[in-house]
């Protein structure tokens, strides 16, 4: 098993998470943060840190977020989502953003 970034995620980008991640899984996208499933050693210490309750346990995730299961792999692969380990600021409007949903269309790959 795996964790997985959802939805919740786009257009914010907190990254509390990337701090307490024993194991450096998290990827870093123009505007999302996802997690690799492939270094992903389910600590599940992440998951109290995210601001906006974006990280589940994949056995746990919503049903409506059942594809960031598969996007979080893809996504992870690609060269341009780099490894990040240390905590940045959010983006400039994540307030605005992080009670919204319905934000797949506003993800930049």
């Amino acid at each position: 098993m795996t964790h997985v970034v959802s939805e919740s995620c786009i257009r914010c980008k907190y990254t509390d998470c990337v701090d307490v991640c024993p194991v450096d899984c998290f990827r870093e996208g123009p505007n999302m943060l996802v997690i690799d499933p492939d270094e992903c050693i389910d600590c599940a210490v992440c998951i109290p840190e995210c601001p906006v309750n974006a990280i589940y346990a994949e056995e746990d995730l919503p049903a409506d977020q059942q594809a960031f299961t598969d996007l979080n792999a893809k996504l992870a692969k690609l060269p341009t989502w780099k490894s990040i380990t240390k905590r940045k600021p959010p983006l400039p409007d994540a307030d605005d953003w992080k009670d919204k949903s319905d934000k797949l269309n506003e993800l930049v790959r």
